[in-house]
């Protein structure tokens, strides 16, 4: 009998979902000076407005790693902001050169932990979007609780989301997928659709990693119900 799946409806304390081990090298260093200044989100809660200069849609990419999916879209939807999120500073430094080369006018960059730039400074029914894309696994069942998505963490981006908002979330790993499967039945406040690989989205990366090694990625676009 397969057994049922945890939910954590609350945070578990000193519990997160990345590792921070890196060590920034002198290029690092000089693209954080030099280039994020002019992407960073201002400081307070976020009013797209008075950040972006204008109300279009705002779409927040968890995870965004070297930034090819999220400089993508960006560049695919000149009329939405993309604020890109990650933990990991040499990734962000190429992230926001590689912006900068592609000419993107509509990419701001947030080097933390989205959850509390979630919690703390992103107002309810503000965002349009929230993608994930092959986020850690943490394939060990005892690391299971390590995952990004859980009850709390749906709970705080349904209530970031704007009516009709949408959570995007790919995988190549199946019992991740899995895992997302059964705690978005477990929330119940989406219509998850499976299967939809949105065009613009580049194949590199962990995706193309894993469609070399034979994976299968799993697509779920979850519409938050009203």
């Amino acid at each position: 009998m397969a057994s049922r799946p945890v939910l954590d409806h609350e945070p578990r304390e000193g519990v997160r979902t990345f590792t921070p081990r890196w060590r920034n090298s002198p290029l690092t260093d000089e693209r954080m000076a030099t280039l994020l200044p002019a992407r960073a989100l201002p400081e307070g809660p976020l009013v797209p407005t008075e950040a972006f200069g204008r109300s279009g849609p705002v779409v927040l990419e968890i995870g965004s790693g070297h930034g090819a999916a999220a400089i993508a879209y960006a560049l695919a939807h000149p009329e939405a902001d993309v604020v890109a999120v990650d933990v990991h500073v040499p990734g962000v430094a190429r992230m926001l050169a590689a912006a900068e080369e592609a000419g993107v006018a509509n990419l701001w960059v947030h080097p933390g932990d989205v959850l509390p730039l979630l919690r703390d400074r992103v107002p309810p029914a503000t965002l349009a979007a929230v993608h994930l894309f092959f986020p850690d696994p943490w394939p060990k069942q005892r690391h299971a609780k390590r995952r990004f998505v859980q009850q709390h963490t749906l709970t705080l981006i349904a209530s970031r989301l704007a009516p009709g908002g949408v959570l995007r979330i790919a995988t190549d790993i199946d019992a991740y997928a899995r895992h997302c499967r059964e705690q978005l039945a477990a929330f119940g406040g989406f219509e998850v659709v499976e299967g939809e690989r949105p065009a613009w989205r580049p194949d590199d990366g962990f995706e193309a990693k894993g469609l070399r090694h034979g994976r299968t990625v799993s697509e779920l676009r979850c519409t938050l119900l009203p």
